[in-house]
């Protein structure tokens, strides 16, 4: 009775026969199965999206806990996110290998589905890049960053569409909300509206089917037949996405932190052939990177259906279309592959703003640029790299280090300099001062051009650099001998350091590093540069020590046993709270201390977190990894396989007994 009555109020038998009664002109194929599994993706994604918005906090100071919780403490949690990240990297993939298939075919001359199809693209694309920032680690903080960057390059509209995007002239709250705003309630209603639109333009105009008129004359229907192998396709691609996000999840970037110079962004890989464009247009061609080439490329879709309108769809018999897609796919796949290759090319962000270890423009100095620049380059580079942390010029700065200003530098060549910033250690192997091996051939030089000039052998070393609160790349390091705190106002003197022994655990509190989930990956650059110097390479200690009780400073790698802990946040706490606070080892006079990368914003906390990250990494304690995972992914894969497998025979079946009624 409710069934009469509901298919009465509402064309339930019309669209029934309207969706799976379709006539196919060449019957079903596995070849036209690409539609549907995007389908079955979209579905994922906004069944996933929805979850996760029952958790995410769209601010810049919750929004990566909040992820994070998801992920580690919701039971699930990490199977959803996972998902959706996959599922978004799917979308793309399938979208681009659908549109081959429609090219080949010579269906794009329909014209409107094929325009539909390239909206289609372009709508995932951006969906791609809003979804990014959301998550505020540092990989999706700079993909908004360098792209919203990127648009200012755009003639006349660019700067207001980047202060759309932002919500200002930088990075901040109003970004997130701008960019959480275009995901969820501007960007995935419009594509919905497109993938409907698309369907219902490919019902009216048809399926193009196979090129061969004999092979069209032969028709099939979408029930059962073509459903059947959607289903199969669909499944599979499924069965992909579920291995990807128990196997391969998304690796934690850490909290987004503009001041980490350590961290050279690269975008997401579909982004990677317009960066990698970038750096063959730069200075007054760099719009012709950021908004020539990926313009050509959506031209060439679109007036494609305008220009080839002949009748012939075989391949073989269109040998200029069959090549223009060969170089056109070859050109960007080369492009991502050489973008996924080359180092980090942090320069690209232009009128973005990088990550802070960059000069300028115009700023490039060294000894071929005028001696000003250089020195005005190397004055900011000092400050930008925490040079004035550790070392005073004309009285002012840190006292870690030699007073660089007056004699101290006499007689020193540009070589010495050079190599004293790239590896202090060729000078003195117990040098405990950080190696800057990241700085490029001009930023060395205009540092060397600064530093010429406070030892009066050339250049003007104008106004003293003042210390900075946040000394990026550079950690409290000490000479031999020497106190090893920031004299500044406000942070730990050497006296206000505690003797803490190595195997013991200082009772003071924990920062708010010890609750980020920080980047291993990153931390492990952050060590080199932070670490390596007193703890040896990944940790493995045997640094002489004199003056202290053990002689050595001791390994992290593997760690003291009374430091270590099974439970990674205890783990993570008790060491956070040697890095925040700073420690003295026990001894007469021990050379060297716990620098307070903390308390003195030697580091910031989401750096710390990156070397807690990886310290925990070196003792075979992954912090990323579920605490509540409401099943164990790898019991939750075996029992999905099991499953798979009987809805795989079931559906076989179905499929065989359908054929047989038909018959």
């Amino acid at each position: 009775m409710a069934w009469k009555w509901f298919t009465e109020k509402w064309p339930y038998y019309q669209l029934k026969k309207l969706l799976l009664y379709e006539e196919l002109p060449g019957g079903a194929a596995f070849a036209s199965t690409l539609g549907s599994s995007l389908m079955v993706i979209f579905t994922l994604q906004v069944l996933t999206g929805i979850a996760q918005l029952f958790y995410y906090v769209p601010t810049t100071d919750h929004a990566y806990d909040s992820v994070a919780y998801l992920r580690t403490e919701v039971p699930f949690g990490w199977f959803v996110h996972n998902m959706h990240y996959w599922g978004a990297n799917a979308m793309v993939l399938v979208i681009a290998l659908h549109m081959i298939r429609v090219y080949v075919w010579g269906a794009y001359k329909t014209q409107l589905t094929w325009l539909i199809g390239v909206a289609l693209m372009l709508c995932a694309m951006v969906m791609s890049f809003t979804g990014a920032p959301l998550i505020w680690d540092e990989k999706g903080y700079w993909a908004g960053e360098v792209g919203s960057g990127i648009t200012s390059t755009v003639p006349v509209l660019g700067n207001i569409v980047k202060t759309i995007l932002r919500g200002g002239e930088s990075m901040g709250q109003l970004s997130i909300s701008r960019f959480f705003v275009f995901h969820v309630w501007v960007f995935a209603p419009v594509l919905a509206f497109l993938i409907a639109a698309h369907i219902a333009a490919l019902r009216t105009t048809g399926i193009a089917g196979p090129w061969d008129e004999r092979k069209r004359r032969r028709v099939g229907h979408f029930w059962p037949d073509q459903a059947a192998r959607d289903i199969i396709v669909a499944s599979v691609v499924f069965f992909i996405l579920v291995t990807l996000s128990v196997f391969l999840p998304p690796p934690f970037t850490g909290q987004a932190d503009p001041l980490n110079t350590s961290y050279v962004p690269k975008p997401e890989w579909n982004f990677l052939f317009v960066y990698q464009a970038l750096k063959y247009f730069q200075g007054p061609l760099e719009p012709v990177g950021t908004v020539g080439v990926p313009t050509v490329l959506i031209v060439l879709l679109v007036i494609l259906p305008f220009i080839d309108k002949g009748p012939e769809r075989n391949p073989l018999r269109r040998p200029i279309a069959m090549a223009c897609l060969f170089v056109y796919a070859c050109f960007i796949i080369a492009m991502t592959i050489m973008g996924y290759l080359s180092p980090g090319f942090a320069q690209m962000a232009g009128a973005a703003g990088a990550p802070a270890a960059r000069l300028g423009k115009g700023e490039t100095g060294g000894a071929k640029g005028p001696a000003g620049k250089g020195v005005a380059a190397g004055r900011k580079l000092f400050q930008s790299e925490g040079c004035a942390g550790c070392h005073k010029v004309n009285g002012q700065g840190g006292t870690m280090g030699p007073e660089l200003s007056g004699a101290t530098l006499k007689g020193k060549t540009r070589k010495w300099l050079a190599d004293q910033i790239r590896n202090p250690k060729s000078h003195n192997p117990n040098s405990i001062m950080p190696a800057f091996s990241q700085l490029s051939k001009n930023q060395v030089n205009a540092l060397v051009d600064y530093l010429m000039g406070l030892a009066g052998t050339g250049g003007a070393p104008g106004p003293a650099a003042k210390p900075q609160p946040r000394a990026p790349g550079a950690g409290a390091q000490v000479q031999p001998g020497q106190a090893n705190a920031v004299s500044a106002p406000g942070q730990a003197q050497p006296s206000q350091l505690k003797v803490v022994p190595p195997d013991t655990v200082p009772e003071t509190p924990s920062g708010k590093a010890a609750y980020i989930i920080g980047s291993a990956s990153n931390g492990e650059q952050l060590f080199k540069e932070q670490c390596a110097q007193c703890h040896g390479a990944k940790g493995a200690g045997g640094v002489p020590n004199p003056g202290s009780a053990e002689g050595v400073v001791p390994p992290l790698s593997p760690i003291n046993k009374n430091i270590a802990s099974p439970d990674p946040k205890q783990f993570a706490r008790n060491i956070d709270k040697f890095i925040q606070h700073g420690a003295i080892p026990p001894g007469p006079n021990p050379a060297l201390q716990m620098p307070v990368f903390g308390d003195n914003n030697s580091l910031t906390q989401p750096e710390i977190s990156n070397i807690e990250a990886y310290i925990l990494k070196l003792n075979g304690v992954d912090r990323s990894i579920p605490a509540h995972p409401g099943m164990d992914p790898r019991l939750f894969y075996a029992v999905f396989v099991i499953a798979y497998v009987v809805a795989a025979i079931v559906l076989l079946m179905m499929w065989r007994n359908a054929g047989r009624s038909r018959t």
